[in-house]
């Protein structure tokens, strides 16, 4: 290793390749590799939240710090560093801050700093004058700077954040992930839900994610038990983020952990508390499907008056939740129809 510790600091907003190369070429010449990151403002779809989560995802051997402003109060800052500069702040002022950082957050002075950009040379001048105020035989900040020209990765945030479907191949499916919208598809037993789950995955060239409860109830012959019930929810959302990794856009999710309530209720009259907070994750839209076709026994369902009682119970749940939804009714290419007009809206 050419150095016993490296930093990388940007936005990451959202975390791309060029990113990565960056970081990998930090990983292959240092012992230690310190990643700091902070934006303000915030870009929308590249909030602190899922930037910790993609660096943690692709860098766990790294260390990392992704800031906010009640994180950097935590550090007890002087005055000078007592918020967070602004993306467009003097680049002196955001310089001797990320040195603050080293010092005060890690209790580090790294030997090198690796990036992308012309300025990085005058960017480790700056670290080491920070860093020999407190250690004077610190040997000063080496700047490593990693594909300038962008030829590698011809990418930027900007461009990204423009359409980040567009250029999804600048971005690790981890990444990309967080971007794709998932469509929750409800309704009652014989309501269409499977087959219009599959129906829009193809008409998007995308995925859709079948219901994992009715896979487990064929495999135990209807025999489930109360316990199965927090594990189907959790293995229904473990399938969906495994999904959206490789969707496009959008990801169609015939269920949601709220079925799995329903049913929890209706075959043991409880429900855990762990599957009451699952039941409660978001989507970027919610469609109930009507029972306003002929119900289509399968040997696995129940009758009409039962498929009726789970439409009430699905309509007064997400009114009392507070979840928008939208009423898909009449055949299924009506069905179709008014999920793609929907959808048009949102792209």
């Amino acid at each position: 290793m050419r150095f016993s510790s490296g930093l990388v600091v940007g936005k990451f907003c959202p975390l791309h390749r060029g990113h990565e190369l960056v970081i990998r070429r930090a990983l292959a010449e240092c012992e230690r590799v310190f990643v700091l990151s902070w934006s303000k403002p915030e870009h929308r779809g590249c909030e602190p939240e899922r930037r910790s989560r993609w660096l943690e995802r692709l860098f766990p051997q790294t260390t990392r710090l992704v800031l906010t402003e009640q994180r950097l109060a935590e550090l007890d800052p002087p005055p000078e560093f007592a918020t967070l500069p602004e993306n467009d702040a003097d680049p002196p002022v955001q310089r001797r801050f990320c040195g603050f950082i080293c010092e005060r957050a890690w209790q580090v002075r790294v030997q090198a700093v690796f990036g992308s950009e012309h300025y990085l040379e005058t960017f480790a001048h700056e670290l080491t004058r920070c860093f020999r105020r407190s250690v004077p035989a610190h040997p000063g900040v080496t700047a490593v700077v990693v594909d300038p020209e962008r030829g590698n990765v011809p990418i930027s945030g900007t461009l990204l954040r423009s359409d980040v479907h567009a250029h999804r191949r600048f971005l690790s499916p981890e990444v990309y992930a967080d971007f794709v919208q998932r469509i929750a598809l409800l309704g009652g037993e014989s309501t269409g839900k499977s087959s219009l789950a599959a129906t829009l995955a193809r008409e998007y060239a995308t995925l859709h994610v079948p219901e994992f409860g009715r896979e487990l109830w064929e495999q135990r012959a209807g025999q489930l038990v109360f316990e199965d019930m927090v594990q189907i929810a959790k293995e229904q959302i473990a399938r969906e983020q495994a999904a959206a990794a490789g969707a496009s856009r959008w990801l169609f999710c015939d269920t949601s952990p709220l079925t799995t309530l329903f049913y929890s209720l209706d075959l043991f009259g409880r429900a855990a508390p762990e599957l009451e907070q699952l039941a409660a994750r978001s989507y970027d839209l919610v469609a109930l499907c009507a029972p306003d076709f002929e119900f289509v026994q399968d040997g696995t369902r129940r009758d009409p008056a039962f498929r009726d009682r789970q439409d009430r119970w699905y309509r007064e749940e997400l009114l009392l939740r507070g979840v928008p939804f939208v009423m898909l009714g009449g055949t299924p290419e009506d069905r179709v129809a008014t999920l793609v007009r929907v959808l048009r809206d949102r792209e």
